[in-house]
C-alpha cells in the first residue's frame, strides 16, 4: 500500500477505547456492582446483542415518523433485526418466553453493552455498558421500589463514592399522567408532553425551554428546532406551576385528581419502607423527573452525582443521571399470553467511569508485573527459573522478550510502563545464589538491594 492510500487510524464518534488504569477501574466498578446484584438476591442473565425488532420495540425516538432512528437496525432474510438499545426490552421477550420455567417473583441482573444511534458526548456514548437489575412478578410495589433504592445507595458507596457525592431522586408517573388528564391533553400529545417535562434537569435547559417545548416549538442555541406539544396557554400553564412544587405534602394539596393523589400515596409508600433502611436519607422526590421512556408507568428513579464533571476540554458539564429507572406494567404484556409487571434500575457503567475517573479519589491496584531483566543470553535458564518462582507465589511476572537489548532499555521500557520492581540478576548473583532487587520507585542510588535467592518472595512481597 502506497504512503497516500494508507489507512487513517480512528474510531466513529460515540466509540472508545479504555486501557490501563480508566479500564481497571471500570473492572473494579464492575465487580462492586456485580457483588451488590448479587446480595441483594438477583441471578444473572446474558441474551444476545441482537432481538428481533418488533420484540425489541421502538420506546428511545422523539421522531413519530421514523421511530427506529435512534437505534442500529439491519435486514435479515425476511425479519428486521436490532441490537438492543437496553436491557428492559430483552428481559421483558425472555420473560414472556420462559414465563413458564421462571420463579414467581424473579431478579436477575445483567451486565452487557448497548447500542444507540444518538448524538455522543460528555460521558454519552453510541456503544455503553449497562447493569441492570430488575424484580419482576406480582410484589408489593413500595417494598420492591425501596429495594432499588437501597440497592443503589450500597452499589455506589461500595464503588467509592461518599454519600453526600451522589442523590437519588424518586417520583410516580402518575402524578403527571392525573395532571396531563385533568387538562384533557390529547392522547397524541402526551408522550411529548412526558418528554417536555423530564428535560427540566437536562443540560442546556431550563422552566423556559420546557415552556417551549410544551407550546409550538423550541429553538437552541444551534439554531436547531424541536417541535413541541402545541398545547393552549392554560395548559402550559397549569404544568409550569406544577413544576415549581417540591414539596410531596404541598403536592397531595395541589393536585386533587384520583390518579394523581394514587401516585402521590404510592411514594410515600417508598418512603415509608425506605425508613425502616438506613438509606432514608439518601433519597429525595423530584416530581419533575418522569423518564421520556414510554413504557414506565408508576415508579421511576433518577441517581445524580453532586460534583462537577468536565469534558475533554476542562469544561464543565452534566452528564446526566448515572443510575435510572423505574416500574412498567404492560412492558411483558405485549406479548401474548403475559401479563406480569416488573421494576427495575439501570447504572451507566461508562458514564460513571466517566465521572469517577476524574474523581481519582478511588484506588485501583494496578498488578503491574515484575520484571525479570535478561543480562547475558546463557543464563537464560536461571532467569525463567526465577519466573516460574514468582509466578507459582501468586506474584505477577514476566521476563523482558529480547536477549539483544542491554540493561538500560530494558530499564527504560520498565520505567515507560511505570512498574515497580525489576530483577536484575548477573554471573556475580548466579555463583552466589543471591538475587538482586531494584526498586524503580526508590530514591536513585539507594534502591538496589541484593540478597540471598532463598529471601526473594518475601522481599519482593515487601515492595508490591
Amino acid at each position: 500500500m502506497d504512503k497516500e492510500n494508507k489507512l487513517i487510524p480512528g474510531l466513529p464518534s460515540g466509540f472508545e477505547d479504555r486501557w490501563d488504569k480508566k479500564l481497571l477501574l471500570k473492572k473494579k466498578l464492575l465487580k462492586a456492582i456485580e457483588k451488590n446484584f448479587i446480595k441483594f438476591g438477583a441471578v444473572a442473565l446474558e441474551t444476545p446483542s441482537f432481538e428481533i425488532s418488533e420484540n425489541i420495540g421502538s420506546f428511545l425516538a422523539e421522531d413519530e415518523a421514523n421511530p427506529m432512528s435512534d437505534v442500529f437496525s439491519f435486514q435479515d432474510g425476511e425479519k428486521n433485526i436490532t441490537l438492543r438499545y437496553d436491557l428492559s426490552s430483552p428481559l421483558a421477550r425472555f420473560v414472556a418466553q420462559n414465563n413458564q420455567e421462571l420463579p414467581s417473583i424473579f431478579k436477575r441482573y445483567a451486565i452487557q453493552n448497548v447500542f444507540r444511534n444518538e448524538k455522543a458526548g460528555n460521558g454519552r456514548y453510541r456503544e455503553f455498558m449497562q447493569a441492570d437489575f430488575d424484580i419482576v412478578g406480582n410484589v408489593n410495589p413500595a417494598q420492591a421500589n425501596a429495594e432499588l433504592c437501597n440497592l443503589i445507595s450500597s452499589t455506589l458507596l461500595d464503588c467509592g463514592l461518599k454519600k453526600d457525592q451522589f442523590s437519588i431522586n424518586i417520583s410516580n408517573r402518575k402524578i403527571v399522567q392525573g395532571l396531563i388528564d385533568d387538562l384533557e391533553i390529547s392522547e397524541d400529545k402526551q408522550l411529548k408532553v412526558i418528554r417536555a417535562i423530564d428535560k427540566l434537569d437536562k443540560p442546556g435547559f431550563s422552566l423556559k425551554g420546557v415552556e417551549d417545548l410544551l407550546k409550538k416549538e423550541r429553538k437552541d442555541k444551534s439554531g436547531a428546532i424541536t417541535k413541541g406539544a402545541d398545547l393552549n396557554d392554560e395548559q402550559v400553564s397549569q404544568i409550569l406551576n406544577f413544576l415549581k412544587i417540591k414539596d410531596l405534602k404541598e403536592l397531595k394539596e395541589t393536585l386533587k385528581n384520583p390518579l394523581s393523589q394514587e401516585g402521590i400515596n404510592e411514594l410515600e409508600q417508598v418512603f415509608e419502607v425506605l425508613g425502616y433502611g438506613s438509606n432514608l436519607n439518601q433519597v429525595k422526590s423530584n416530581f419533575t423527573i418522569v423518564r421520556g421512556l414510554a413504557y414506565y408507568s408508576d415508579f421511576i428513579v433518577e441517581t445524580n452525582l453532586n460534583f462537577k464533571v468536565t469534558n475533554n476540554k476542562g469544561k464543565e458539564v452534566d452528564i446526566g443521571s448515572v443510575c435510572s429507572g423505574g416500574a412498567y406494567a404492560k412492558l411483558i404484556s405485549r406479548f401474548k399470553g403475559v401479563d406480569i409487571p416488573g421494576t427495575g434500575i439501570s447504572f451507566g457503567v461508562d458514564r460513571l467511569l466517566f465521572a469517577l475517573i476524574q474523581l481519582d479519589q478511588i484506588k485501583v491496584d494496578s498488578q503491574k508485573p515484575v520484571l525479570v531483566c535478561v543480562m547475558d543470553e546463557k543464563y537464560l535458564k536461571n532467569y525463567y527459573e526465577i519466573l516460574d518462582l514468582l509466578r507459582n507465589n501468586n506474584i505477577n511476572a514476566e521476563i523482558f522478550l529480547d536477549t539483544k537489548k542491554n540493561l538500560g532499555k530494558q530499564l527504560t521500557l520498565a520505567n515507560k510502563r511505570e512498574l515497580d520492581i525489576a530483577i536484575i540478576c548477573g554471573e556475580n548473583e548466579f555463583k552466589e545464589n543471591t538475587v538482586t532487587i531494584k526498586n524503580l520507585k526508590g530514591v536513585k542510588g539507594e534502591n538496589n538491594k541484593t540478597f540471598p535467592k532463598a529471601n526473594l518472595i518475601d522481599e519482593v512481597k515487601k515492595l508490591i
